[in-house]
């Protein structure tokens, strides 16, 4: 199946099951921030065409919101116990032995950093799901890394759901 089927699937499912869109966004920014399944799921293009849907069919926009917040917060805290519990083993884990300057760049990222480079990186396309493997595996403590994975996941929500919701509902009144 390609991507254009797997986006035109969902985005018929979501609109034909409006109460579902919470959870389906929910699992999809999950997807989007766990490290390693975010290279396998089209997370980004589907969260954006569900915004646009949400505002071209009225799905209410705040319960949908807080729903990819709490994915995104979840799979972000699992990549990060992931990274705290193997440490050094994480750099050995496909994709990151195939990348070793990518990993030594989160290294040196998460050092200068520390939380608030979780906050940033969430915003940064691949990096996205690294970057909390990689703040668990080199020491970012836990209450600093989850403020910044809390705030930073609220705002990237918003921003991932809010400019279709919007446009399409300003073009639609």
């Amino acid at each position: 199946m390609d991507l254009d089927a797997i986006k035109t699937a969902s985005l018929a499912f979501v609109e034909a099951n409006k109460e579902w869109t919470p959870l389906v966004v929910g699992v999809l920014a999950f997807c989007e921030s766990l490290a390693f399944l975010s290279l396998l799921v089209p997370s980004t293009v589907l969260l954006i065409g569900i915004g646009a849907l949400m505002g071209a069919v009225g799905i209410p926009f705040w319960p949908v919101v807080l729903a990819a917040a709490l994915g995104a917060i979840l799979g972000d805290w699992l990549s990060y116990e992931v990274g705290r519990h193997y440490t050094d083993a994480t750099k050995r884990l496909w994709p990151m032995s195939r990348y070793p300057d990518m990993v030594a760049r989160g290294e040196d990222f998460c050092r200068r950093w520390g939380a608030m480079g979780v906050a940033v990186g969430r915003f940064f396309g691949p990096a996205r799901a690294v970057v909390p493997l990689i703040a668990g595996a080199f020491g970012v403590a836990r209450m600093p890394f989850q403020v910044a994975n809390v705030l930073s996941a609220l705002v990237w929500a918003f921003a991932m759901l809010a400019p279709g919701a919007g446009l399409f509902t300003y073009f639609r009144g």
